[in-house]
């Protein structure tokens, strides 16, 4: 079945399903395959739960067919046979795309990305009807899902873009269609998936080469001098940063919320942010600067930004009985490790605990990434530290100075959760960050 006959269903039923656990009565069911699933097998038991077409690769056996037909007669036309289910929702989410005459805002990044596209759209959907990424829906089965949840009253687009690999982007790019892109910062993540930190800039330079052969509009940080080569040959591109760009601003103060001085681009001197860190200054004149450039007017700015409120364990600051707690337990990779380790430095307090998870997809460099981070923590004179999974466990014996510094050395997030459990510290600052699977947020669980 060709695209435009299964557009002309999608129109009828605009909502696209890939988990029968979620499914909900009206849907389109896609099935796609992994590793250790195939959605395949579900598409009949999807039709059952309310589906009103499941999008498959390959068909039931017949008599599974059969059996479904006598129950239900007809069933079998709503199975729609393609030859590649994934494909298929990539090819439809490019079509739609193409039915939307708007900005379509990519953006992409080793740190920071998901906080910069929550603060766009919160400037961008105080003023026009946007649609964003819900949730880390980034990947080469998010991002055609998120096209085809943007509906025909939207205005704006902002779609985010996650990779651990070269091409990841500059494939995405071939059904997003971005009109306008950013990338916040390129830093050593994915560095076993991308080949080192060239690589990551190759990888994440992607978006820039579609903006570059489409004629698109890039938004660059003008701080970061290895975006200038990067983003070269792109005709038109706005700048934000700290001395040169549409929206121009610096740090005024981060204990421990950032507050940032404008000075210049917008009709305000100050935003008082809900962000901890000042590592954040990048994202907020980002947000600033897109709103600006799309006319937003500027109190709405201004408002957007210091309502945002971060969630589900990103750089969230949290008051837990007298501690207080900043939780940035979504991701973590040595460049986003190091910047919040020093952040956490800054901040005046009597007593300061860190709770660090190890970091994952380095490679060969990942015990020298670790090592360089417990560096830094004794460097910085840190003295209640945790340290957790990972290769943290070979790290620290490398060294004699590392190895004299009484560091606690876990296996994982439940031991750290006992270990702080059994310290019951009273009026403290503590840090807890780590990678996604160390589900470092469960040192925290009651």
């Amino acid at each position: 079945m060709n695209i435009e006959l299964i557009y002309e269903i999608y129109q009828q039923y605009p909502s696209i399903q890939t988990d029968t656990r979620k499914l909900k009565e009206g849907d389109i069911y896609v099935a796609l395959k992994g590793p250790n699933f195939n959605g395949n097998e579900f598409a009949l038991r999807a039709l059952d739960a309310g589906a009103v077409y499941a999008i498959v690769d390959e068909m039931p056996n017949e008599s599974e067919l059969i059996a479904a037909e006598l129950s239900e007669p007809g069933i079998k036309e709503r199975l729609l046979l393609v030859d590649d289910a994934l494909t298929t929702l990539q090819q439809l989410a490019k079509h739609h795309r193409q039915q939307l005459d708007i900005p379509f805002i990519a953006i992409t990044g080793s740190n920071g990305k998901t906080t910069s596209k929550e603060l766009i759209y919160a400037v961008l959907s105080s003023h026009f009807k946007t649609y964003t990424t819900q949730g880390n829906l980034n990947n080469h089965i998010g991002v055609p899902l998120t096209i085809l949840s943007v509906k025909p009253d939207a205005q704006m687009a902002v779609i985010e873009m996650g990779a651990n690999h070269q091409k990841e982007i500059e494939s995405y790019c071939t059904y997003t269609l971005p009109s306008h892109g950013i990338i916040t910062n390129c830093g050593k993540a994915h560095l076993e998936g991308f080949g080192g930190v060239e690589g990551v800039r190759k990888g994440k330079g992607e978006l820039y080469q579609f903006l570059r052969e489409h004629k698109g509009t890039a938004f660059v940080y003008a701080d970061y001098d290895y975006l200038q080569p990067m983003s070269a040959g792109i005709e038109n591109i706005i700048y934000y940063g700290i001395s040169k760009g549409l929206v121009q601003g610096q740090i005024e103060a981060a204990e421990p919320f950032l507050a940032v001085r404008i000075t210049a681009g917008l009709h305000a001197t100050l935003i008082k942010s809900q962000l901890v860190g000042d590592y954040n200054l990048p994202n907020i004149l980002c947000a600033a600067t897109i709103g600006k450039h799309f006319g937003v007017p500027d109190q709405k700015i201004i408002s957007a930004l210091e309502g945002y409120a971060p969630s589900n364990s990103r750089s969230q600051l949290m008051e837990v009985g007298t501690n207080q707690i900043i939780l940035d337990a979504y991701n973590a990779n040595p460049s986003s490790m190091k910047v919040a380790i020093e952040n956490f430095a800054k901040l005046k307090a009597d007593r300061k605990i860190v709770l660090l998870g190890g970091m994952m997809e380095l490679g060969e460099d990942s015990i020298e990434e670790h090592q360089a981070l417990v560096e830094l923590l004794v460097a910085l004179g840190f003295k209640e530290v945790v340290l957790v999974g990972g290769d943290f466990a070979y790290a620290h014996a490398s060294k004699a100075q590392i190895q004299t510094t009484p560091f606690t050395y876990l296996n994982n997030a439940a031991e750290a959760r006992e270990w702080l459990k059994q310290l019951n510290p009273q009026n403290a600052c503590i840090l807890v960050k780590g990678s996604r699977s160390m589900k470092m947020e469960q040192v925290l669980d009651a």
